[in-house]
């Protein structure tokens, strides 16, 4: 039986037990898929003022330059006219400019800030806006269709991509075509990407990949390369080792709203559980607490575990850990091999919010 379901006897015991994502098993409509797909909580008061690039880094300056220019020329009716039906309408006449954005650059450069401060800078109403990570786009036209995602969508100003798979082809060719149709009805694009295996060397950058992956797309976007380290690192401490056992039973039953699991236990549960509805996993947590922190065992548990990593981080919910420090998650081998970048990613992440959870252990 897992942790979560044991009351340690030195605790100051809580109301009620800690909550268990093991437990949970979320149905997501199709709806609400929908009604998401804006800037993640992290990023709701994010905005262009509020990038602070780093001196040393000209391009984060130029980006914030460039993007808010951008935004400023999405203001007005839509680019094939007023937004009503359009679809046996002639072709909206070519732009003068790119329609679309890429911003190429490593993790934790502020990529998703940026992304974020483009959706709330850009001058219509946020149903007219769409914001959400290629994962979330994918399972949007499963849920709805690719024809009725292309209506939906098609509606918009702007749509926003975080995280363009380009390691998983098939997908790519899909959200590719999907980009083509909204193109065609006037839609702006912006996009961050992943780099494709293979081609993860340290201070490598993914433009000439994403460009080359998105074919018939490229002349509708403009590269924008933001250079620069990890600003979850930058001028921070090293990560908090892990507490005991003991210390991550006790605050858990000490604060409202936290889960308590084995951590084992979780993983074998991602596995039962579609990553759409990693987000819904985490609704109304407070502090996600987790016992006895092992290496992830293979590839697929932890692609798994690195989109629950994304959706905490997203969520801002600090994250109390025993076992391993979890920059030692990922073996040496997953760490050099193709989905280096999402490894890194998650562990920067994770990191993050192990340092926001010092706060809920008791003395």
């Amino acid at each position: 039986m897992s942790s979560s379901t044991t009351t340690p006897a030195q605790s100051p015991i809580a109301d009620a037990a800690p909550l268990s994502l093991c437990a949970r098993e979320p149905v997501v409509p199709a709806d609400r898929l929908v009604a998401e797909m804006v800037p993640p909580p992290r990023f709701d008061s994010v905005r262009f003022e509020t990038y602070i690039p780093d001196p040393d880094q000209p391009s984060q300056t130029e980006a914030v330059r460039v993007l808010s220019g951008f935004a400023a020329g999405l203001g007005g009716a839509h680019a094939s006219g007023s937004g009503k039906r359009r679809w046996f309408a002639k072709k909206p006449a070519a732009s003068t400019g790119p329609r679309g954005v890429y911003l190429d650059g490593g993790y934790g450069v502020g990529k998703t800030h940026l992304l974020a401060s483009l959706w709330h800078a850009t001058p219509a109403a946020p149903e007219q806006k769409a914001f959400g990570t290629f994962v979330e786009l994918t399972n949007l036209v499963g849920a709805l269709g690719f024809q009725q995602t292309v209506r939906t969508l098609g509606e918009h100003r702007l749509l926003c991509i975080d995280e363009f798979e380009l390691d998983d082809p098939g997908d790519t060719v899909l959200v590719s075509t999907l980009l083509g149709k909204l193109v065609d009805a006037g839609v702006a694009l912006a996009a961050t990407s992943n780099t494709l295996p293979g081609k993860l060397g340290e201070g490598r950058f993914a433009s000439a990949d994403f460009l080359r992956e998105i074919q018939g797309l490229s002349a509708h976007f403009r590269p924008l390369r933001i250079d620069g380290e990890d600003y979850r690192h930058r001028g921070l401490p090293e990560a908090p080792a892990p507490f005991s056992d003991e210390q991550v039973t006790k605050a858990a039953y000490a604060t409202p709203g936290a889960s308590l699991d084995d951590f084992p236990h979780l993983l074998d549960h991602l596995a039962r559980v579609h990553p759409s509805r990693y987000g819904a996993l985490t609704d109304d947590l407070e502090a996600v607490c987790l016992t006895d922190v092992q290496p992830v065992p293979d590839q697929s548990t932890a692609l798994r575990l690195v989109v629950l990593a994304d959706r905490l981080y997203d969520r801002e919910v600090p994250v109390l850990a025993s076992g391993l420090p979890f920059d030692r998650l990922f073996s040496e081998e997953m760490l050099n091999g193709g989905y280096r970048k999402k490894y890194f990613r998650a562990i920067s992440r994770l990191t993050a919010l192990a340092r926001d959870a010092k706060g809920i252990v008791g003395e």
